[in-house]
């Protein structure tokens, strides 16, 4: 146990709700202040994209000692369920058997581990906007808006775990030598629902994660106990096929009967979503430092936001809890060591992830319905059940593994070094599962 602390976290979110248990398990007094209301208390707003939890994720909450909790929410998925146009519906399995993600509503997740961490005796403080930050002191100023009477909080540590737009990042920024830097992509999303059926059932396979590839956009969805489906339209914001060419009720109806004809019957209800539910955008933000001396870290989101298409925000931002928690264990009281050590350890980390998550955005959309690229996949699985001790997949390094983001990004640059050149190989289409390719891949792997 450490000396207790008056410990402040800035976001009940997912991170920051794990992070006050943690402190709560060391023994430290945590308030947790966030500017919205309570979310068990309002309807989500519609931005959601399902949440897919994977090793990461698991670990971080075995070592909170809260896993089987939340294991009573989530679904799991094992394989996508490819629906491309023209084609009947197939199945690419994500790993080996028995390995899965599992499908958990964000809503659902956030408010769970809202309870756990009131449970274990964090104090939350709700629709409380902080508008300044004393990083010397450690002070945390709340008020109605920038211009009301503010209110003055002194604590010996503070968390920034506020999200992409943090306003602990913010007051950082302002320090000489901060590196900070934001990247939006052109493609915004949308949160849509396909329903349950009448009894309840789900109305597609409830243990895949369904994508729709469409070339510079995509439909994915993912699966609710409740037999809905959480789905997302990522779209280019403007073009020729966006969020902007689709205004009335009749290029809404073209654009799904056009492009989505398999859930037909869904359109109705996709469609109000379509008009009722925001288009939001998705921001990469790097920065560093994360620290400030012993007062100050942030995490998550607020350290490292990176677009969604690997499905390890929230892993990452879970799995920044369990390094923190491993140096508090490590070095006791001593929090300026804690803090250098996990960022100098996640920032390598957190940067190599959002390289990945963006390209991975590129191939769920626009790669995976080109017959070399899943040619090229089925060589690699191949070659992965021939030889395990030769070859994990990139994705089953990320995914279904704790070792480091940036190994795995290195070992995934080197694999992919292979298979172009393998891909170059005449009459490949022909060949693919021959002994030659499989010796020319042995070949490259040992010069």
């Amino acid at each position: 146990m450490q000396e207790q602390k008056d410990v402040a976290i800035v976001g009940s979110g997912l991170v920051g709700s794990l992070l006050a248990i943690f402190l709560r398990k060391q023994g430290h007094k945590v308030t947790v202040f966030d500017r919205r209301p309570d979310v068990r208390k309002v309807q989500f707003s519609g931005r959601s994209i399902n949440l897919a939890m994977s090793n990461r994720g698991w670990k971080a909450l075995r070592e909170a000692g809260i896993e089987d909790e939340i294991r009573k929410l989530a679904l799991p998925l094992d394989k996508r369920a490819m629906h491309v146009e023209g084609k009947p519906v197939y199945f690419q399995n994500y790993g080996e058997d028995g390995e899965a993600i599992y499908s958990i509503s964000r809503g659902v997740l956030n408010r769970k581990m809202i309870d756990l961490a009131e449970s274990a005796g964090a104090k939350f403080r709700f629709e409380e906007k902080i508008w300044d930050v004393d990083m010397k002191e450690a002070r945390l100023y709340t008020g109605d808006s920038e211009k009301s009477p503010w209110k003055e909080y002194k604590f010996d540590l503070i968390f920034g775990a506020d999200g992409a737009f943090s306003r602990v990042r913010h007051k950082m920024q302002r320090q000489s030598r901060f590196n900070y830097s934001q990247h939006f992509i052109d493609v915004g999303y949308k949160e849509l629902t396909i329903l349950a059926n009448e009894d309840g059932s789900h109305k597609l396979d409830n243990s895949s994660f369904h994508i729709w590839p469409r070339g510079n956009f995509m439909l994915i969805a993912m699966p609710n106990l409740d037999g809905t489906f959480t789905c997302t339209l990522f779209m280019p914001f403007e073009g020729e096929t966006s969020f902007e060419t689709i205004n009335t009720v009749k290029e809404a109806d073209t654009f799904f009967e056009n492009y989505f004809p398999d859930i037909k019957d869904e359109i109705s209800n996709l469609k109000k979503d379509f008009f009722r539910n925001p288009t939001s955008a998705m921001v990469t933000i790097k920065c560093f430092p994360w620290s400030y001396y012993d007062k100050i870290t942030l995490v998550g989101d607020s350290a490292h936001a990176i677009v969604p298409f690997y499905g390890q925000g929230m892993n990452a931002g879970f799995e920044d809890i369990s390094v923190l928690n491993e140096k508090m264990n490590k070095y006791g009281n001593d929090w300026e060591q804690i803090f250098e050590e996990y960022q100098t350890e996640r920032k390598p980390n957190a940067d190599a992830i959002a390289e990945l998550s963006y390209r991975n955005f590129i191939e769920m959309s626009s790669k995976t319905a080109d017959p070399m690229f899943l040619l090229r996949k089925k060589i690699e699985k191949k070659f992965t059940q021939d030889h395990p001790d030769l070859w994990v997949p990139l994705y089953s390094r990320v995914t279904f593994s704790d070792k480091a983001y940036a190994e795995a990004l290195k070992i995934g640059d080197y694999q992919r070094g292979i298979m172009d050149e393998v891909m170059n190989t005449p009459e490949i289409e022909e060949k693919w599962d021959s002994k030659e390719i499989e010796n020319k891949i042995i070949d490259l792997i040992r010069k």
